[in-house]
């Protein structure tokens, strides 16, 4: 915890106080918050860093993050959800975030949208830094292995969250959903 603490704090410029012990839940990212200035995530190859805070500065984005890439929740339902919802385009810039590397979230793009068509961009946060920046990691090595993001949706303006919907079980495809986030 110490070290995802650290992490979050130099992510978002020492703004935030932390204490060591403390009774009262972690608090994840929530609205009025700005994204981390990291470098970590990926698209496509290991080389190709995306740094978000600095993509989403102006205008409207969404941010979906999920467990894993090619997992039947985020396969089946979650994903396909927002990329055949008719008010997608009205989002702006569309980013999907798996704690997986960016040869699996490429793939997972591909398998998705063959032709792109969408506009989403597949990111993958290979050592899930980000995820755990944003304080939406949960211990999924029971069933993928390792630390895993939480499933969420938040909607960003000029690089501000405006809203945050994460799923409360932290796997279930309910508040995070196109319908419920795009209307």
């Amino acid at each position: 915890m110490a070290s995802t603490t650290a992490l979050r704090r130099l992510a978002l410029g020492g703004s935030r106080v932390s204490r060591d012990f403390h009774s009262s839940a972690r608090a994840f990212i929530k609205v009025g918050d700005k994204l981390p200035n990291l470098d970590v995530l990926v698209e496509n190859s290991p080389g190709n860093k995306v740094n978000l805070s600095e993509e989403v500065k102006t205008g409207k984005s969404l941010l979906i993050g999920v467990p894993a890439a090619f997992s039947p929740g985020c396969s089946n339902s979650h994903i396909p959800g927002y990329i055949n919802h008719k008010s997608l385009k009205d989002a702006g810039k569309v980013f999907v975030i798996a704690v997986n590397d960016p040869f699996v979230t490429k793939a997972w793009g591909v398998s998705l949208d063959p032709q792109g068509k969408s506009g989403i961009r597949f990111l993958g946060d290979p050592s899930g830094k980000f995820t755990e920046a944003l304080d939406l990691a949960f211990d999924g090595t029971a069933i993928f292995g390792g630390p895993r993001s939480k499933r969420y949706a938040l909607v960003l303006e000029d690089g501000q969250v405006t809203a945050a919907h994460v799923e409360p079980d932290n796997t279930g495809v309910n508040v995070s959903t196109g319908e419920k986030v795009l209307g």
